[in-house]
C-alpha cells in the first residue's frame, strides 16, 4: 500500500477568506489551512490554475477579526458540492515577511501563541502561569 504524507501540516480551522481574482472579490470561509495553501468552501466557482490573492482573516470567539493577511496563490482544484464549491489553493512563492505572518497564523491555530494575544478570555492565571 502506498502511503502518502502532505509536505505541511494542515490546521482544521474555520477562518474567514476573500479570494481576489481580476474581476471579483468572494467571500467564504476556509476548512483547513498548511504552510501550503488551504481549503475553502465559497458560493461560486474558480477554474483551475487562476491566479488569485487571498486576504485570509481569524475570527475570534468573540467575533472579532485578525487584519487580513494577503497571500499570492493559485487554484489547485474546484469541486462541486451542493450549492457550494469546495476550493483547493496553492500558495505561491511568499516574501520573508509574510512567510513569517503565515507562520505566526499557524501557530495561534496550533495552539503555540499564548491564549492572551489571540483575544480570548483567558486568567491572569493562563497567562502569566
Amino acid at each position: 500500500m502506498i502511503r502518502f504524507e502532505r509536505q505541511h501540516p494542515r490546521y482544521a480551522h474555520e477562518a474567514e477568506v476573500t479570494f481576489l481574482a481580476a474581476d471579483r472579490a468572494i467571500t467564504g470561509h476556509t476548512l483547513n489551512v498548511s504552510h501550503g495553501g488551504l481549503c475553502a468552501m465559497l458560493d461560486q466557482e474558480f477554474a483551475v490554475g487562476t491566479a488569485i490573492e487571498i486576504d485570509l482573516q481569524l475570527v475570534f470567539l468573540d467575533n472579532r477579526r485578525s487584519e487580513p493577511l494577503r497571500l499570492p496563490a493559485r487554484i489547485a482544484w474546484c469541486t462541486a458540492i451542493g450549492d457550494a464549491y469546495q476550493i483547493g489553493v496553492q500558495f505561491l512563492a511568499l516574501h520573508d515577511e509574510t512567510a513569517s505572518d503565515l507562520t505566526m497564523f499557524l501557530r495561534l491555530l496550533d495552539g503555540r501563541t499564548p491564549l492572551w494575544l489571540t483575544g480570548s478570555t483567558a486568567t491572569l492565571d493562563d497567562r502569566f502561569g
